[in-house]
């Protein structure tokens, strides 16, 4: 959930930023970190699960199959902060991961900045004031 919704930010923040720089074949760029943010969460996932196999001392790969049914059982075998932490950790390192990627590309190959922290978010802001934007109506739109 959250990284299909982060998903669709990334979309749109790529877009703009193509959209600036008047790059050629802006939509591959979109489709392309798409696909690279796509790729990257899957990864990340499969090392948590290394992760989770490791530090439980189990296998869980095959027998991890989730249903629809099941809510409870993401669950570590920590009790405490430390079970609690390593769940947040697990839950948002891949989206948040693949985010971090998408941003060098963005910053790198796209915008073609240096890569600092102020270029690597930047324009976020700016996706965000266009969006509220978008969901204003002007007194032409009333009548």
């Amino acid at each position: 959930m959250i990284g299909g919704i982060l998903m669709i930010l990334i979309a749109v923040w790529i877009y703009q930023s193509v959209s600036k720089v008047k790059k050629p074949n802006g939509l591959f760029w979109v489709a392309g970190c798409a696909a690279l943010f796509f790729a990257v969460q899957w990864l990340l996932v499969q090392l948590n699960i290394i992760i989770i196999d490791t530090y439980q001392g189990d296998d869980i790969g095959g027998n991890y199959d989730r249903d629809l049914t099941s809510i409870g059982d993401r669950m570590t075998n920590e009790q405490g902060t430390g079970g609690t932490f390593m769940n947040v950790v697990f839950e948002l390192l891949p989206p948040f991961g693949a985010f971090l990627v998408v941003a060098l590309i963005r910053t790198k190959f796209i915008m073609q900045e240096a890569i600092t922290v102020a270029n690597l978010f930047s324009g976020i802001k700016e996706m965000f004031i266009s969006i509220k934007n978008s969901f204003k109506s002007t007194a032409e739109d009333k009548e």
